[in-house]
């Protein structure tokens, strides 16, 4: 039987609290990090971000007490260099062109291959892993899982604002990581080995220099027997985190029974599922996205409903029934965007919005 482990991935940024600006923290957080945690804790490509880790969970629960306590961790030493951190997908107004690129030949390499489009990709996005036996079985159910994402990328939606500018997108984070290559929803592939023969042409070819080059929405992890989903924006609240955590591992779950009973899951084109990503990155939960069996519109709020039903019967055997139902305060009180944008219309100020995010980023975390 599949344990369906986890692993999760978040991406912060680094705020002075004073002027709301991003700041580089000069990967002293980072430093400080890793003599209590490690290596949990990382530098990304640009100075004002901070990514933290968990280690393999065996369950939700697991996962939800490293994922707190990491914020903790980032929070209190961020305080203790008078720096906050925020959970959102991009940050509202401040401009990539003032961001420092911190000093590693990877991220050299990556701003002088991919030019202004590294430079400018200064967004955070959470990264969900689910473990298998079998990288044969991740590949199947990875194929699977691509209907999805939409669904759930509609409730992570937490980046409406670029630049100081409503960008009339819930997640502008998308928009910005278009511009690299190898992103967005992955093809079809019939099997690992087709998988992996693409993997080394590309690096035959020059087209990369390893498979973490390869930035797609959901990825069989070129490393690790996992599936990793990278489609969501990096979420405002911890219930955010684990609830979006829970409902990919469910969905893992659930396609590994029907693979198990013999029954197939449709499989839907690259092109059909991407015009439900581009409605959820527009519109949210207050969209509609479409149902291809049904070949209509429905609303989105509906589907992510249906979703839920999908994967009931598995969700007390996973124990994660608490997590997932989480949802339903989302479809309530509205995603991290939803929720920015309230805030934002109150008075007009991106500071306010920078302050709530900051100060929802800790929410039922003990700093």
């Amino acid at each position: 039987m599949n344990e369906f482990t986890l692993g999760v991935e978040e991406e912060f940024m680094v705020v002075d609290p004073v002027t709301r600006e991003l700041t580089s923290h000069d990967q002293k957080i980072v430093d400080a990090a890793q003599k209590i945690h490690e290596d949990q804790v990382k530098a990304e490509m640009h100075q004002a971000v901070v990514e933290v880790g968990t280690n393999i969970c065996r369950n939700t629960d697991e996962a939800r007490a490293e994922v707190t306590k990491l914020r903790k961790t980032v929070a209190t030493l961020a305080g203790e260099l008078g720096l906050r951190i925020g959970a959102a997908g991009t940050h509202p107004f401040s401009h990539w062109q003032h961001q420092l690129i911190t000093d590693h030949p990877r991220y050299f390499d990556i701003v002088n291959e991919l030019q202004e489009a590294a430079r400018s990709n200064l967004i955070f996005g959470l990264h969900v892993h689910v473990g298998f036996q079998s990288r044969e079985m991740a590949m199947h159910i990875a194929n699977g899982v691509r209907y999805f994402l939409p669904h759930v990328y509609a409730l992570s939606t937490n980046s409406p604002f670029w630049e100081g500018r409503n960008t009339g997108y819930k997640s502008f984070r998308t928009k910005v990581f278009d511009k690299f290559p190898r992103t967005g929803i992955p093809d079809y592939f019939n099997s690992i080995e087709e998988y992996d023969s693409y993997i080394k042409l590309l690096v035959k070819t020059n087209c990369i220099d390893n498979a973490k080059k390869i930035w797609w929405d959901v990825r069989v992890h070129p490393f690790f027997d996992t599936i990793e989903f990278r489609i969501c924006d990096c979420p405002m609240l911890v219930n955010e985190t684990m609830a979006f955590t829970a409902i990919f591992q469910a969905i893992c779950a659930k396609l590994y029974k029907l693979r198990m009973q013999n029954l197939k899951f449709i499989t839907y084109s690259r092109a059909l599922i991407n015009e439900n990503k581009w409605r959820a990155a527009r519109y949210g939960i207050d969209g509609k996205m479409i149902d291809f069996g049904r070949e209509a519109e429905v609303n989105t709020r509906s589907l992510v409903l249906e979703l839920l039903d999908f994967i009931d019967d598995v969700v007390d055997e996973l124990g994660s029934r608490d997590e997932i139902n989480y949802v339903h305060q989302i479809l309530e009180h509205g995603t991290g965007a939803d929720r920015q944008l309230e805030v934002y219309n109150r008075n007009q100020s991106f500071s306010d919005v920078v302050d709530y995010i900051t100060s929802q980023t800790l929410q039922g975390v003990d700093v």
